[in-house]
């Protein structure tokens, strides 16, 4: 099954971390080898900037994400 992983890239989101949590995605993917499995999109704002930086991994969202929380995230899959 492939995986689905969107990374908000409003600029709150950006700022708090999802430039360095999508630089970090796209390295866990390529040295697992899960090039054919995973496809990472950007998702558009959605006015949840206290929230961020937010992640949705196959409709399911993570707020907050840090790149601790982001290691055990992509751990799971």
């Amino acid at each position: 099954m492939a995986t689905e992983i969107k990374v908000c890239m409003g600029s709150a989101c950006f700022a708090k971390g999802n430039q360095e949590n999508l630089e970090y995605i796209k390295e866990y993917i390529e040295e697992k080898g899960l090039d054919s499995e995973v496809t990472i999109t950007g998702a558009l704002c959605e006015n949840k900037c206290s929230e961020g930086p937010r992640i949705i991994i196959n409709d399911t969202e993570y707020k907050n994400v840090t790149r601790e929380k982001l290691e055990e995230i992509l751990g799971l899959m």
